[in-house]
């Protein structure tokens, strides 16, 4: 068990940076509503390369440390509130995607991440104890849940790979969660391997995931190969 100064100590530094992270998110909903004004962004261009499959997971890994915060004994206010707003800053994002592209995929993912929301909610007002193996069960969906959140990152990176441009993906929100993810690494750390395990390991597979992108930008702007392939996207 680490000093209750060092665990507020690190505790109170991940909240700082989750609610830093929270302008990353924020910004790239301003991206998106910025871009809906603007005149030489075609329409249903709004939310051009953003992908529903990343924004779907992120929205799961919020949705789940949120709930993973009340589960254990005690009560995480570092983890619980800044997570709920990020979910609800996620789910904006979904919409905004699906008002702009009104595709079924994008409406189900939507509609799927309400009722997720409204349920964790749900378990907050009701049921904030939870056993043991109910414990256990929240770790296993963040496992599940950082499978999924590096399949959605992966497949944003390959969609600015194969496009050769970011389009509307902000390279704000990348810089302000690797932030965060940095600070939960530690914070996870001073927990200890036991009950922050789960932390850890979502944390690291973000952080990986938020340095490929940034690379991204500057390989879209130095790179021949990702000129030739905007080029051939504007042919075709």
């Amino acid at each position: 068990m680490q000093p209750p100064s060092l665990y507020a100590f690190a505790g109170s530094l991940n909240s700082l940076f989750i609610v830093v992270s929270l302008f990353g998110l924020w910004s790239q909903l301003k991206k998106i509503w910025q871009r809906k004004h603007d005149a030489s962004v075609g329409a249903g261009k709004s939310t051009d390369i953003l992908s529903i499959n990343q924004f779907t997971v992120s929205f799961l890994a919020y949705c789940a440390f949120f709930v993973y915060g009340y589960s254990i004994t005690p009560f995480n206010h570092y983890i619980v509130w800044p997570r709920l707003v990020a979910s609800l800053i996620a789910l904006a994002i979904l919409c905004e995607i699906y008002r702009d592209r009104r595709s079924a995929t994008a409406r189900h993912a939507l509609l799927a991440c309400a009722l997720l929301l409204c349920a964790g909610l749900a378990g907050l007002a009701f049921g904030p104890t939870f056993t043991d193996e109910k414990r256990a069960v929240s770790q296993s969906l963040i496992v599940a849940v950082t499978v999924l959140l590096a399949q959605g990152y992966a497949h944003q990176i390959r969609l600015i790979w194969r496009s050769g441009k970011t389009g509307a993906v902000s390279l704000k929100m990348s810089q302000f969660i690797l932030a965060m993810d940095v600070s939960t690494i530690f914070f996870a750390c001073v927990m200890g391997l036991a009950t922050g395990w789960p932390l850890l390991l979502l944390a690291c597979v973000s952080a990986t995931t938020k340095l490929i992108i940034m690379w991204l930008f500057r390989w879209e702007k130095i790179s021949p190969a990702a000129r030739m392939k905007r080029q051939a996207l504007a042919c075709g």
